[in-house]
């Protein structure tokens, strides 16, 4: 029985647990090994049928979740036909216009950053273009924006808007996304682009920051690489630099001159929908020269931009390290040399001579043979570790949380010792919750050659804050409501409650819907065994078995590691 009493590392909680004391441990371990239990042998490939459990595992790649109607719905459409519904479906309602709604646009919330938690977990939580919503959240890992660093009135309409901008670009093309960016006014105030002025007489030079970042993070990347994203090397072995400080100071010149455009402004939130314009006389007038291009003095701030985004867009770069850096992200964080190639291809030319088409980089990755393959499962370098947020998600749409005020106030939860270290568009730094490169030092996945980004966040007081918070919202939901005195946000478990006399039914259940049947049989079965330990004697046995069946299938490590 799941009751109040939190889940101590190394103590009695009196919940039934698969060794929550070495959680981490057995997490690593099993990204290393097999994770058996799913699918069939049949791969189903772009075209073909899939079954339950291949439908799942997609969506678990390509969406938030996996309800019964949404695997169906793979399955009627197949894997190409879900994907070019999910392309032409219609965005949901922009963030933007949700707090509006709300009424957070008043002198009451002017520097509130609270709404934009409301506003971007409602969005993640109920939004039905479920493939626009995941590209986008993956996005705002990469082009990183966190409301931490947003220093100005409206935080929550500056951060609404830079998601807004990830939604309508997901499906486009990256140059434009690239341009989107760089002149948002979120990105702007993060990265110092807002207001950088010009050199002067006096010794003043162009701020550096985002010269900086637009190569190291968001195209090209540390070092040169072959097509396949490994990196190339000089006659003696040693990898080859993109970039170089004199780079830097000559490609900043080009982010001068850039202001937020605050010359219609009605109600105070407006000039941070639109893109920052130039103002020419802070824009550098010198010439500057970068990665084997040229900017002539005094052209035009406008043009400039133009020349310098192209340049970058075009280094051959850019598609082995965002495509691969986005397969981590849906797929796994070891893709073979093999698979980065192919979706670099795909960035590089999607079939008819476009460069950078976003739908033909995403439709790459999903159905990648080493996406969709069931011979993933067996793989031991497979796989990734789930991210906490989307493991909250995942529960929230596949138990249909619904929001009783509809408000939907749940906090920021990057709190690591009691939630879930992690919180969307709450990075702590431009470098992401984790690094891409990362891995655990001294542990098998460091031995073995490999990186796991999300143990970056992972470590023992993460777990238990981890499963101390699921236990939490699994039993009472989450938003607490003092006007109501009760959580706001709740789950609905009516069909789990009618499985809940039959462990084995209800806890095959849970593995498919949550874990696309990686559960091995091992697990499942001490897992229906704890849980038939509940007695049903009583009013309150359906619903304990229910919460103490999920609980213990989102703390299992093939669950948590997600292949």
């Amino acid at each position: 029985m799941i009751d109040d009493t939190e889940i101590a590392i190394g103590e009695d909680s009196g919940v039934p647990s698969p060794a929550l004391e070495s959680l981490a441990a057995a997490a690593a371990a099993a990204l290393l090994a097999s994770c058996g239990g799913g699918g069939s042998e049949n791969d189903g490939g772009p075209s073909g049928s899939a079954t339950t459990a291949q439908a799942s595992r997609f969506l678990g790649q390509a969406g938030l979740a996996a309800t019964d109607e949404d695997i169906q719905e793979v399955q009627f459409q197949r894997y190409d036909g879900w994907l070019n519904n999910s392309f032409n479906r219609t965005a949901t309602q922009s963030m933007w216009d949700w707090l509006v709604a709300q009424g957070y646009n008043t002198a009451e919330y002017n520097y509130s950053e609270s709404p934009c938690d409301y506003a971007i977990w409602h969005h993640l939580i109920t939004a039905p273009d479920q493939l626009r919503q995941r590209i986008a959240l993956a996005l705002s890992e990469y082009f990183v924006v966190s409301i931490e660093g947003i220093q100005s009135d409206w935080p929550q309409f500056i951060m609404a808007a830079y998601w807004d901008l990830l939604c309508a670009h997901a499906f486009g093309n990256f140059r434009e996304l690239l341009e989107a960016v760089t002149l948002s006014p979120a990105m702007g105030l993060y990265l110092s682009t807002n207001g950088n002025r010009k050199e002067d007489s006096r010794g003043r030079l162009p701020d550096e920051n985002y010269a900086r970042e637009v190569m190291q993070l968001f195209t090209i990347g540390l070092r040169e690489l072959n097509p396949d994203g490994t990196p190339q090397k000089d006659g003696s072995g040693n990898a080859i630099e993109t970039y170089n400080q004199d780079t830097i100071v000559n490609l900043a010149r080009v982010f001068t001159g850039w202001y937020i455009d605050t010359s219609m402004d009605p109600d105070g939130t407006t000039p941070y929908r639109s893109p920052m314009t130039l103002k020419a006389s802070n824009h550098s007038t010198l010439a500057a020269t970068f990665l084997g291009t040229t900017i002539p003095a005094d052209t035009d701030g406008v043009e400039a931009l133009r020349i310098a985004l192209d340049t970058l867009f075009n280094h051959h770069n850019v598609g082995p390290f965002f495509g691969k850096q986005m397969i981590q992200r849906l797929v796994t964080s070891n893709p073979s040399p093999a698979y980065v190639s192919r979706v670099a291809a795909a960035f590089d030319n999607n079939g008819g001579g476009i460069r950078g088409d976003m739908k033909a980089v995403i439709r790459a990755i999903l159905l990648d043979p080493e996406a969709r393959s069931d011979d993933a499962l067996t793989l031991p370098n497979s796989g990734k570790l789930r991210e906490p947020m989307l493991r909250f998600i995942q529960w929230a749409r596949i138990f249909n949380a619904k929001s009783e005020t509809f408000t939907w106030r749940i906090p920021d939860l990057s709190d690591g010792s009691r939630e879930l270290c992690q919180s969307p568009l709450r990075s702590p730094s431009v470098f992401n919750y984790f690094r891409p490169g990362y891995t655990p030092p001294n542990s098998a996945i460091a031995d073995s050659g490999m990186v796991a980004p999300e143990f970056q966040i992972t470590n023992e007081p993460t777990v238990a804050g981890y499963l101390n918070f699921m236990q939490s919202v699994i039993q009472n939901g989450t938003a607490w409501n003092s006007f109501t005195s009760h959580n706001d946000v709740t789950a609905d478990y009516a069909t789990e409650l009618s499985l809940a006399g039959d462990p084995s039914a209800l806890v095959q259940r849970l593995n498919l819907l949550l874990a696309a049947n990686q559960i091995g049989t091992a697990t499942e079965a001490r897992i229906i065994a704890a849980v038939s330990t509940i007695s049903m004697t009583n009013s309150s046995g359906p619903l304990n078995r229910v919460r103490a069946a999920i609980m213990l299938v989102m703390a299992c490590p093939e669950y948590l590691v997600q292949k």
